[in-house]
């Protein structure tokens, strides 16, 4: 068990930021010197995200160990830096089926399985199992007070107060502060509400978060205190600010750190540091300049469907002093006539990866675009995928070079599906009748780069490690046609089975990758493939303003 346990729930309505505050309290109590843990708690009955949609769930956030988690666990990661595991995200599904399985197994001796204590008892085992050896554990539980679905949860967390003693856990609640135009007043009562409902299911909480577009006044602090059982200084306002990273120094100027480690009776290790952090978060509000980078994705209808690319271009922006402007571009748009309009004012191309036929054309015509006329680009898994195919049919002239998930009748399948893999020392291999992530391979895999290519001059270093998401793989039936047409192979997994990294030579800035570099991307260390292509992209800015 986690010496001490912080739980944060979240009311009035969904999205308020309970990741990112979440994320910014474990950045605070990691500057003191606090070994912490996070825990993300979804109450979908899903098993994980993996097969959801991403326009109704946003982006599957993948860890080193292959497990596919909510798009929170990136904030978690991002702002402390941390290497999460699957056991940093569970949901219903996953509690359910354990239960069942045990009770199918006998474990539990013919009693009746109840959500009381048998559910119950698996949600605190999880929530303990993650908090072992640390100082504090933060677990935040997924939707909004009143919920049917979260009740087993919060039930959960009402317990852990009684098993881990009272002074060691402490309950946070998120909640909205609407500040109403026409009658020009913030108001509380929405808050109050949300308060009642979670003290009528026997948890108080210590700490108020008001997420609010105006600062709370003096009187509605107090009103706020009153009327939900909480000390004045126990009301934290959450203004809206330009940058999520902004978050922990605002929390910070609200004493929100010192009422925690004073509530949960904690001893700093260390004074904290913000320095480095507060020049990040001046980098990102005062650019020096702006580079336009377009984005040729599937799901930009819901751009929640790739935060954590998005995050990696703040992160490369700010250390190169920029502010990137990206500009949203739906594939299927490009497959109309006169689409080079739509990049003719673009300074680098990125094409995202996805799932899926729909929406290819458009970007191999972008990579097409780009390659033609010497835009920086860069490519990510289906980027990648789509990168060898317009290299096949347009450089090498393969006819109908094409992709098994694309057209599975291509006389000429350059990509294609891999029947088995090694991970972690065991050998995987692909069951196409079982579950879609069975399938896939998922999360970090090792790469070995050739000296004197883009990619070395990229990471430098021989030897790296990307996490992966992806079903299809380059076929290496073609590989010694496309390197002798000029398609040059820059990283590869270390048994040469897998293509890594492809990458073109005489060109401003051409790499496309079958990993997803976002992942590891953070706000004080941005990945360097990506800072490279911003930082190319900007090069390329500068020539076309000298032109």
């Amino acid at each position: 068990m986690a010496k001490k346990y912080i739980f944060i729930t979240g009311g009035v309505v969904s999205s308020l930021g309970k990741g990112i505050t979440s994320a910014s309290l474990g950045f605070l109590l990691m500057s003191y010197g606090l070994k912490i843990s996070i825990v993300k708690i979804d109450p979908y009955i899903n098993v994980d995200p993996g097969t959801m949609n991403p326009y109704q769930h946003g982006e599957v956030y993948v860890l080193d160990d292959g497990a596919e988690t909510d798009l929170d666990l990136g904030h978690y990661e991002r702002f402390t830096g941390l290497t999460l595991s699957k056991k940093n995200n569970f949901t219903t599904g996953q509690v359910y089926y354990s239960v069942i399985r045990r009770e199918r197994r006998g474990d539990y001796l013919g009693k009746t399985v109840q959500v009381i204590p048998h559910i119950t008892d698996e949600i605190k085992r999880r929530i303990k199992e993650a908090g072992k050896d640390k100082d504090v554990l933060i677990v935040e539980i997924g939707g909004t007070i009143g919920d049917i679905e979260g009740l087993p949860f919060l039930e959960a967390i009402r317990q852990m107060r009684y098993d881990a003693g009272r002074d060691n856990c402490l309950y946070i609640h998120l909640t909205l502060v609407p500040y109403i135009k026409v009658a020009g007043e913030l108001k509380t009562k929405p808050t109050q509400h949300s308060v009642k409902e979670l003290q009528s299911i026997g948890i108080s909480p210590d700490i108020i978060v008001c997420r609010s577009e105006k600062r709370l006044t003096k009187e509605a602090k107090e009103k706020i205190a009153m009327f939900c059982n909480v000390e004045k200084e126990a009301v934290i306002n959450a203004v809206d600010v330009d940058t999520v990273y902004e978050i922990p120094l605002r929390f910070r100027k609200e004493r929100l750190d010192d009422l925690v480690i004073k509530k949960l009776g904690i001893t700093p290790k260390k004074e904290p540091d913000f320095t480095e952090w507060e020049k990040m978060v001046e980098a990102i509000k005062k650019p020096k300049d702006t580079v336009r980078i377009a984005f040729v994705g599937k799901y930009v209808g819901l751009k929640e469907s790739y935060k954590s690319l998005v995050e990696s271009f703040v992160h490369a922006g700010a250390s190169l002093n920029l502010k990137v402007d990206l500009k949203w571009i739906e594939a299927e748009d490009l497959e109309n006539d006169g689409f080079e309009e739509l990049l003719k004012d673009v300074h680098g191309i990125l094409v995202p990866g996805g799932f899926g036929p729909r929406g290819i054309e458009g970007k191999i015509r972008a990579i097409k675009y780009a390659r033609e006329n010497n835009v920086p680009f860069l490519g990510i898994c289906l980027g990648m995928q789509a990168a060898v195919v317009e290299f096949a049919r347009n450089v090498a002239r393969l006819e109908g070079a094409h992709s098994e998930e694309f057209d599975k009748s291509s006389p000429h399948k350059v990509i294609h599906l891999a029947k088995k893999w090694e991970k972690d020392g065991k050998i995987i291999e692909r069951d196409e009748t079982s579950d879609k992530g069975g399938t896939m391979r998922l999360g970090a895999y090792p790469c070995v780069i050739k000296l004197s290519t883009l990619a070395y001059e990229v990471y430098k270093r021989k030897k790296i490690s990307e996490r992966h998401r992806h079903r299809y793989e380059f076929n290496n039936e073609y590989r010694d046609v496309l390197e002798r047409h000029g398609l040059v192979v820059s990283g590869e997994s270390p048994d040469r089975e897998f293509v890594e990294i492809v990458e073109l030579k005489d060109h401003p800035f051409f790499i496309a990758v079958q990993f997803h570099p976002e992942f590891k991307s953070r706000p004080l260390s941005p990945h360097p493939v990506i800072k490279m292509f911003v930082e190319k992209s900007y090069e390329s800015k500068g020539s076309e303003k000298a032109n």
